[in-house]
């Protein structure tokens, strides 16, 4: 196994945080056509700020998620749980290219969600925040991020259920939920890791500690994909059902779940140096690229078993959080060679065959993604996400190759 040091581990949010230099090509995708995609995103952005600046509910539009049914930009509020993915994307940007306007715009769309600490709403605020401020913290070294991101922690740990062991990620349907736990909720750990470095304060890495845990416990199958939902009885914290809401069906394998798995075990690995953690990132990651209805192109379906498979639509924001996480854990595995191989391959048919046309999607990166097909709600689109976990993809395969 490829060892790092214990400080390594620790730091490794920030391991990819020294500004490159500038890379000529992404796999087909030149930063340069990245860049010119980006200010287009970006001046679309400021014409459904003037022309339509707020919400029905009277909420101002202020991030680009998604291109709505009718054609047109979604610009969503600071609450969206997306909201933390453009200032993302900036921030990867200046990391990229080392460039100073890619850092202004980056705090600027930063400084827009400092409310969002106190937003306990659901268990996004690690989407939200991270993305923005620690990314921002990760590049700028800037102290006066902490205060926000330690907040954000706060908030995020009042979710937490004793009896459960988990963070509960949803409020809505309690008609039918008490506590659900949704596989996403994964990444949110990766804010409580941290606030316990920071802090000094054990709790956070404790709760975060029982919550991959439990989640390890209850949310896997045998062949090591994962249900969507998990909801728990708050009382006896036992298991009540076992459930999704984006996926094809309860028993099936959503896509963009499985990539949430894999991506925040190797993140909590990384944190905690148990080997039960990084085994069972590698569970997924090989449950994933064995899976007989896995593309050649490594670009997964929407659900691992939808069943109009091969007619059904390509999930790209799985694609890219399943490259992301690969690249970090080849980096701890024994077969490390082939998960950065698999990486690449992902890459290279992101950049050569799902990236948007120069000028087109009104400037986001990557098409074809699906944010809820049960839903009808986001199908074969671009979204925010996608382009950021493929940034911070590139990033990571830049670092790698630069050694």
């Amino acid at each position: 196994m490829i060892r790092k040091s214990v400080l390594l581990l620790i730091f490794l949010p920030f391991i990819f945080s020294a500004c490159k230099g500038p890379v000529e090509k992404t796999s087909t995708i030149s930063l340069k056509d990245i860049a010119a995609q980006l200010q287009l995103l970006d001046e679309n952005v400021m014409k459904v700020q003037a022309e339509d600046p707020t919400t029905p509910n009277g909420q101002k539009r202020v991030m680009p998620r998604t291109i709505n049914k009718d054609g047109s930009l979604a610009v969503v509020p600071a609450g969206d749980w997306t909201s933390g993915f453009y200032p993302g994307v900036l921030w990867h940007m200046f990391e990229l290219t080392g460039r100073p306007e890619w850092k202004e715009k980056a705090i600027k769309f930063t400084a827009i969600l400092e409310e969002q600490q106190f937003n306990g709403s659901n268990h996004d605020v690690g989407f939200r925040m991270f993305g923005s401020y620690g990314n921002a913290l990760r590049l700028t070294n800037d102290e006066s991020y902490i205060p926000v991101l330690e907040q954000s922690a706060l908030t995020l740990i009042a979710r937490y259920y004793e009896n459960v062991g988990c963070i509960r990620s949803w409020d809505f349907n309690q008609e039918n939920w008490q506590c659900p736990v949704i596989i996403d909720n994964m990444m949110n750990l990766e804010l409580l890791f941290w606030a316990s470095k920071q802090t000094g304060d054990p709790d956070y890495y404790d709760l975060a500690y029982r919550h991959a845990m439990t989640t390890m416990y209850n949310h896997f199958r045998p062949d090591n994909s994962s249900f969507h939902v998990v909801d728990y009885d708050t009382i006896t914290g036992e298991v009540r059902v076992k459930d999704t809401h984006q996926g094809y069906s309860a028993e099936s394998s959503w896509s963009r779940g499985q990539s949430w798995g894999l991506y925040g075990y190797t993140m909590t690995y990384r944190f905690t140096e148990n080997i039960y953690f990084l085994k069972q990132a590698e569970k997924i990651a090989n449950f994933l690229l064995g899976h007989p209805n896995l593309p050649e192109d490594l670009v997964p379906y929407w659900d691992y078993d939808a069943p109009g498979i091969p007619g059904e639509p390509r999930d790209v924001s799985a694609a890219a959080i399943m490259a992301s996480a690969l690249y970090e854990l080849c980096t701890y595995s024994e077969n490390g060679a082939l998960y950065k191989e698999k990486a690449d391959k992902i890459m290279e048919s992101l950049g050569t065959n799902y990236a948007s046309a120069p000028g087109e999607n009104y400037g986001f990166i990557l098409g074809h993604s699906v944010g809820s097909k049960p839903g009808d709600s986001e199908v074969d689109v671009p979204l925010n996400y996608a382009d950021y976990y493929y940034l911070e993809a590139l990033v990571r395969k830049t670092d790698l190759e630069a050694y």
